[in-house]
């Protein structure tokens, strides 16, 4: 005779059912595990493109409210699954010059929040911290300690973390911040089960923008103009401008990062070198180098604002 299932276990596995949970339906249910979801935050991104949705453009200096920014994340998770509780937010930044900044002491000190830290280079690009996110993912799916994940970021490194989570029957909610088709990977885009966009409105709930006084773009460096001719002028800019039309938004990024840094990275300097030393017929002098890194800058900044 066939046992009869309580109406409870019914409902919970129809639920599971329903949310794609085909592969494993009773596994949550046999183990007594309850529905639970966690915030994954890519502190990097999120500054990033939350400066450029309040001011339309990205700036290192932006200001965060932690209580404000937890409550906004624990409303998604919510949303995306209503029967599951937060487990706990992972929020993933740089240390910087290896000290912690006042947001990340805070957001340490914050109940249900896991702070996660990799380092921030010369470049003011961040490291470590793609690996530490794909692995808490990953670990949180395998051992069935959540049965959803939202992810705050861009970055297609993490596909591959989304993908396994998701074989482990996980439910992966991707969150972007407009325009999210612009500033995440369609790989990651398309990987994810749904996908949500934060607006301006959104983002101004924790978010502000500490200096009215920020200019966009980089002026020139006097030096190089000074000593360089009109003409040399003319064409370093054609090249530096053919340079930067088909780079990709992270190394567009890496030129302009959001710390302060007059340094361009060495691999994107020897291929600028190499462009402006075939357009001008011979190697650059020192002025002329100044003046080919400050117009690099100021054109990869342009192209961050959508105007190249």
């Amino acid at each position: 005779m066939k046992a009869q299932r309580l109406p409870i276990v019914i409902e919970l596995e129809r639920e599971l059912n329903s949310r794609g949970f085909l592969r494993e339906p009773s596994y949550f249910l046999i183990r007594g595990v309850s529905l639970r979801s966690a915030v994954f935050v890519d502190a990097g991104y999120l500054y990033s493109q939350g400066s450029k949705a309040l001011g339309g453009a990205k700036r290192p200096d932006v200001e965060l409210n932690p209580s404000e920014a937890i409550k906004a994340l624990h409303e998604i998770a919510s949303a995306k699954s209503l029967q599951a509780s937060v487990l706990r937010i992972y929020w993933y930044d740089g240390l910087l010059k290896g000290e912690r900044s006042r947001d990340q002491e805070r957001l340490a000190e914050t109940e249900d929040v896991k702070l996660r830290l990799g380092i921030v280079n010369v470049h003011g690009q961040q490291k470590g911290v793609d690996s530490l996110i794909v692995t808490d993912l990953v670990e949180l799916a395998r051992n069935h300690a959540i049965t959803d994940a939202v992810l705050l970021s861009g970055d297609e490194d993490l596909r591959i973390g989304v993908v396994i989570a998701q074989s482990f029957g996980v439910r992966v909610h991707l969150l972007g911040i407009v325009p999210s088709r612009g500033s995440q990977s369609r790989a990651l885009l398309e990987e994810a089960d749904t996908t949500t966009e934060w607006h301006g409105p959104d983002i101004s709930r924790f978010l502000s923008l500490k200096s009215p006084t920020y200019t966009p773009s980089l002026a020139p460096v006097s030096l190089g103009e000074a000593q360089v001719n009109e003409d040399i002028s003319s064409a370093l800019e054609t090249a530096v401008r053919e340079f930067v039309a088909p780079l990709r938004p992270q190394e567009v990024d890496a030129i302009c990062p959001l710390g302060e840094s007059d340094s361009i990275p060495s691999a994107i300097d020897r291929g600028l070198l190499a462009s402006c030393r075939t357009k001008i017929g011979r190697d650059l002098d020192f002025s002329e180098k100044v003046l080919m890194r400050s117009k690099c800058k100021e054109t990869a900044r342009r192209k961050q604002d959508g105007q190249v």
